[in-house]
């Protein structure tokens, strides 16, 4: 291969595994000045009691502990067009951990994306976390420092040509690893800039919820808009896309704390995010991130639009709706407490983008245990009982009664997500 054609396929090495998960970042100083408007257990003697709660607020375990392996040891798949990664082993064993890294290395992994032998692919998302403290990275070090070392290897990256070239991402990294990341909303009190530092840096909410351009990056010009994760779609969580489906900073609020609210339940990517993450957070620090999403001077949610199709256009879609869904979420669509969510007015009813409620519908939902005494039943999926016209008319019968939606699902949007 030629030189010059090497480092075109490296440049798009870089670019391309960035889809996968990561980018974005905002100003060090600014961000770790505002981290310590009420930065949890400030106060805590133990550096790594802070830790731990920072370690939950990252989401460390989503990609670090497998779900029958021992904690922070790696090997979570993560499967992509462009290959398979795995996550890492995070544990202090000195072999195939963490082990052997200094705090320094560590913040330095966090910060740049570069590990003590080698740089990191940002499906580790330190284009979000170089927006950390170095103090919290400090107590979060101190934390993983201290567990059970794992003595165990994590699978190597499978990935395809050219995105197996590692030593590209330093090139990526030049033009996209950047101090700033774009606010939806706007405000200037202590509770926005709290809300702020745990939704851009630890919680980092853009890696889904913001676009990327083709190269990879971030759509700093669409922050928190909604993006495609393949067949399902992070969605719009700006002021406006949230008030369009209803949400309120107190629902906010409680569906992090809880997984539940009246606008529906955490499920798919979602739902480790609660059960892993938001369900740990203090009340102060889940209200400072609804105020951060919804900004300081939060806007009304509308109420539901009026029903834009006849009812012979939706005919259809009811009586299968009645045949297969009724048993669970009721006929006028109320849900049953602990069993099935409100079709009611649901957040996933009302976007724009119908793919999340038709994957739902296809592939069905597994059985939920949220914090407390909450839970909902597995969800069969559908995919081998309703053709694509039948779950297109479903889908539009849902959408046009229950979320204010045009009926505009055809069986070929269906097809397409199978």
């Amino acid at each position: 291969m030629k030189p010059g054609t090497q480092f075109r396929w490296t440049l798009i090495a870089a670019a391309t595994a960035l889809l996968l998960t990561a980018c974005g970042k905002q100003d060090s100083t600014d961000v770790a000045a505002a981290a310590q408007n009420g930065t949890p257990m400030a106060s805590a003697a133990d550096p790594r009691a802070r830790g731990r709660y920072l370690v939950k607020a990252a989401d460390c375990a989503a990609c670090h502990t497998a779900a029958e392996g021992a904690p922070f040891a790696g090997g979570v798949k993560l499967e992509s067009p462009f290959g398979i990664f795995y996550g890492s082993n995070i544990t202090p064993d000195k072999e195939f951990g963490i082990g052997q890294w200094s705090a320094d290395e560590f913040y330095r992994a966090l910060h740049d994306g570069v590990a003590p032998d080698k740089h990191l692919y940002p499906a580790m998302p330190y284009t979000s976390y170089r927006q950390l403290s170095r103090t919290d990275s400090d107590a979060m070090y101190a934390f993983l420092m201290a567990q059970k070392p794992v003595n165990l290897a994590s699978p190597a990256h499978d990935l395809k040509f050219p995105y197996n070239l590692r030593f590209g991402m330093m090139f990526w990294n030049i033009p996209f690893l950047k101090n700033t990341l774009p606010d939806a909303s706007s405000g200037q009190s202590a509770a926005w800039q709290r809300g702020r530092y745990l939704a851009n840096a630890l919680g980092h909410c853009a890696e889904c919820h913001t676009p990327r351009a083709f190269t990879g990056q971030l759509d700093d010009a669409k922050p928190l808009t909604g993006a495609a994760l393949q067949r399902i779609g992070a969605p719009d969580i700006t002021p406006q896309g949230l008030a369009a489906r209803g949400w309120t900073a107190a629902d906010l609020q409680t569906f992090l704390a809880s997984g539940v609210a009246h606008q529906g339940s955490a499920f798919g990517e979602m739902f480790p995010v609660v059960h892993l993450s938001t369900q740990y957070l203090t009340q102060d620090d889940l209200s400072a991130i609804a105020t951060y999403l919804l900004g300081d001077q939060a806007p009304a949610p509308q109420a539901l639009a009026p029903i834009s199709a006849d009812a012979t256009q939706l005919a259809a879609g009811r009586k299968i709706y009645l045949a297969v869904c009724a048993g669970c979420h009721s006929a006028d669509g109320a849900g049953k407490p602990h069993v099935a969510v409100a079709m009611q007015a649901n957040s996933t009813l009302r976007q724009a983008d119908p793919r999340n409620l038709i994957v739902a519908i296809l592939d069905g939902i597994a059985a939920q245990d949220f914090p407390g005494l909450e839970s909902m039943q597995a969800m069969p999926g559908f995919s081998a009982q309703l053709s694509d016209e039948e779950l297109a008319q479903l889908a539009n019968y849902l959408r046009a009664t229950q979320g204010g939606q045009a009926a505009d699902v055809t069986a070929e949007t269906v097809k397409k997500l199978r």
